[in-house]
């Protein structure tokens, strides 16, 4: 038997509270199924510790239906509470004693570190437990037996990021869109009257919102508890304030955590920074502290398909745990699940606070982990860093190729200020290879890309076409404009734009410079990547549309919404807007289908209306298949489910290429176009030979794409071989694998490949640390 239990943090010494994340939903939702899927019975605790405690009502029988329509639901359906009782043995006693009376051997933990701390010092005790309800006669022999010993895993739930082990938490990421929906609202009326704000987000003892949050919207400041600022920061930010003023900015963003303190320990709060910008600068200034707006909402795509991913891990460790095996902890590294020791993970995040408490910031840092690690190092290269007096004289092209996505704008800003830094002149390239090839080509300053992070869309301008047909021309304007270096960022066409110029190096010596590609598109398509930029914008875009539609569904019943997608040949987009919006079926070119799998389909919806769930979402990829399109799909259903159910449908269109960025598109970007220029400034300290640049290696034409845990610059010509040129995808994408959940979650019987379920490994080691 499985119980999904939601606990909650310690915020006080010995005082267990709730820390609501958004999204919790999606994880429960995801171990219920799963769990039934396997044959398990699973149990609802509502009210979190108390709940266990007070066992009755509180420990309920879930159903495949109790976890219908939670997706798009923030905060958590089955409640928490505070609860003293759970502090002491004889409350713990009480909470084993529900548990064996149901039977119950097996416990999934959703929460932060206190939460789960609690969760293993409760497993860790069960058999002195036991002992003590066998004594009292509260269980019997047998049921002490049956229940000999108590696993745990535990999935964590906090908004603050602030759990070690893991790159993201469960929340997050729904977090920072809160956060980004008001400073994008905030900034239009500071830039209108010319004010500074200073915006406070949560974070009492982890600064990952503030820092994400700065680097997402370009603030000017960050204070974080992890790196408080050096003594007289406040002259420091002053002039930086007024630096930015100076070159044209008409608003200043201070991002506060509300844990932030100075080197001495002292709390820097939204009121000392007013102050001092008031007095010193006389700018009109305005505090806002956002508060708990920052833990609801709908959740994000991003934290509906981690909760899920989650939930499923969660039950797989469950099922495959011994008495001798660790409690684990279920963690993302990279896009990857994987799971740690529980009590490792609180160790090194018991070690952050001690290390910032004796001064050890440089160390607290490093042990928030590679993300939080690169987000810090890409701040401090954007932030506090005035241009260098001495210029490098190497010019660097940017442009964008392929079809206009959200967060372009944020590599092109990010990739102009890291060159700039540099000492390089960093050259806009209007319109793609067309722009290049009729010389449409001008200088940007800092100010230039001043204000883009948060646009959607390509300033710059992009087309699809290729260079092939004009490689004359643009040979010659490389020459006359004396571009050193090129930075591409766009879709597929990117990618194959870039292998034309280096096939073109052998005639054209003007083209043997270096160059980057850097994907960018909503298909997700490009080989090298397992991400590119603009496409979790898009896929919170289906995500919300898909939650809108399955509300009315719900409203009027009996009704089944088939949504066509945009991807090209590639099924990124429907297969993860499937998961993240519930979906039925998510029909993909990479994986074949046939009448008898739409007949499956649609028997499989005929049986769910006889439930209490009166509704379907089907999704399609625009180009899954060229017979099987949507018009007929919308045929063959409407004929199948008469006077059963009926259909509509919907063409999203390119409604998905637009909106603002995402934070994760925003941060993405930003760290994607710092990497790219940074890589090209070492690789032209390589190529420069006899007073010139001269490229001509493999290796000096890249792909920068994010590849299972890290980020890697793959050279061009190594991934020809991973590419399907006539369907413009790569030929392994990860995300597939993620499939059998999809059809699992909306209960079709198949069999889930375990074979690459993640296994135990140590974050002490990992981290290198403690």
């Amino acid at each position: 038997y499985l119980a999904v239990d939601l606990w909650g943090n310690v915020v006080a010494l010995e005082s267990w509270a709730m820390k609501l994340a958004c999204c919790m939903n999606a994880a429960v939702r995801a171990t219920v199924r799963v769990g039934i899927y396997t044959g398990a019975k699973v149990y609802f605790v509502h009210e979190g510790y108390q709940g266990l405690v007070d066992g009755g009502d509180n420990i309920r029988q879930a159903t495949w239906e109790s976890v219908s329509m939670m997706l798009q639901l923030g905060g958590t359906v089955i409640g928490s509470a505070r609860c003293q009782d759970f502090r002491s043995k004889e409350g713990r006693a009480k909470a084993a004693c529900n548990l064996v009376k149901l039977g119950i051997t097996n416990l999934c933990v959703i929460g932060g570190d206190g939460s789960l701390t609690g969760a293993n010092e409760f497993r860790n005790e069960w058999s002195e437990l036991l002992q003590i309800l066998l004594k009292a006669g509260k269980i019997t022999a047998e049921e002490a037996k049956r229940s000999s010993h108590l696993n745990i895993v535990g999935m964590v739930g906090s908004i603050d990021n602030d759990f070690c082990g893991t790159d993201m938490t469960i929340g997050t990421d729904s977090a920072l869109h809160r956060i980004m929906e008001v400073v994008d609202a905030i900034t239009t009326t500071a830039q209108s009257h010319q004010r500074a704000f200073i915006l406070e987000v949560m974070g009492r003892h982890c600064g990952y919102l503030a820092l994400v949050t700065a680097l997402a919207c370009g603030a000017d400041w960050v204070f974080i508890p992890e790196m408080p600022p050096d003594e007289g920061w406040q002259d420091h930010l002053c002039r930086r304030l007024t630096y930015q003023r100076k070159i044209g900015n008409r608003l200043n963003v201070i991002i506060v955590a509300e844990g932030a303190l100075d080197r001495h320990g002292k709390p820097i709060t939204c009121d000392i920074i007013k102050n001092l910008v008031t007095k010193k600068l006389s700018f009109d200034t305005r505090a806002t502290i956002l508060g708990h707006v920052q833990r609801g909402g709908t959740p994000s795509a991003f934290d509906r398909i981690l909760g899920s991913r989650m939930g499923v891990e969660a039950v797989m460790a469950l099922l495959e745990a011994t008495p001798d095996t660790p409690a684990c902890v279920v963690s993302l590294s990279g896009n990857m699940a994987v799971r740690l020791p529980l009590m490792e993970c609180v160790q090194v995040t018991k070690e952050v606070t001690k290390a910032m408490a004796e001064g050890r910031f440089e160390e607290a840092v490093k042990l928030r982990g590679k993300s939080f690690e690169n987000n810090w190092n890409t701040y401090k290269l954007l932030a506090h860093v005035t241009a260098p007096d001495v210029k490098s004289n190497i010019n660097i092209a940017i442009m964008n190729v392929g079809a206009p996505c959200a967060g372009m704008n944020a590599a092109v800003r990010s990739a102009v200020r890291i060159g700039i830094l540099q000492g390089h002149n960093m050259l806009a390239v209007h319109d793609g290879f067309d722009g290049l090839a009729n010389g449409t080509i001008e200088p940007m300053t800092w100010g230039y890309v001043g204000g883009w992070t948060g646009k959607g869309g390509s300033n710059l301008g992009t087309k699809r076409s290729l260079p092939a047909s004009m490689i004359e021309e643009i040979s010659l304007n490389i020459a006359k404009f004396n571009i050193h270096a090129l930075v591409i960022i766009g879709g597929f066409e990117a990618f194959l734009g870039g292998l034309e110029l280096v096939t073109a190096r052998e005639k054209y010596e003007e083209l043997c410079i270096p160059l980057v590609v850097i994907p960018a598109t909503v298909s997700n398509n490009v080989p090298g990547s397992d991400f590119s930029i603009g496409a979790d914008t898009a896929l919170n875009t289906i995500t919300t549309t898909c939650d809108r539609i399955k509300q009315s569904a719900a409203g009027t019943k009996r009704r089944v919404f088939i949504i066509e997608t945009m991807g090209g040949n590639c099924g990124y987009l429907a297969t993860m807007a499937g998961l993240a919006a519930g979906a039925d079926a998510a029909y993909i070119y990479e994986e074949r289908f046939g009448i008898h799998d739409l007949e499956t389909n649609v028997e499989h919806l005929l049986e769910k209306m006889k439930t209490t769930v009166k509704r379907g979402l089907i999704l399609r990829n625009e180009k899954c298949n060229a017979n099987y399109t949507t018009d007929f799909l919308f045929s063959l259903y409407s004929e199948e489910g008469k006077g059963v159910f009926d259909c509509r449908k919907n063409v999203l269109g390119h409604m998905q290429q637009g909106g603002t960025p995402t934070p994760f598109d925003r941060n993405f970007g930003t760290k994607m176009g710092a990497k790219a220029v940074l890589w090209l400034t070492d690789k032209l300290k390589e190529c420069y030979r006899h007073g010139r640049i001269f490229a001509n290696t493999p290796d000096s034409a890249c792909v920068l794409g994010m590849k299972k845990r890290a980020t890697l610059f793959q050279p061009l010509s190594d991934l020809k071989e991973d590419t399907d040129f006539e369907h413009r995808i790569p030929k392994t994408q990860w995300w597939l694998k993620l499939r059998p959940i999809l059809k699992i979650l909306a209960k079709y019987k198949i069999s889930l490949d375990t074979s690459e379920t993640a296994t135990m490994e140590h974050v002490i080691k990992k981290r290198g640390t403690v």
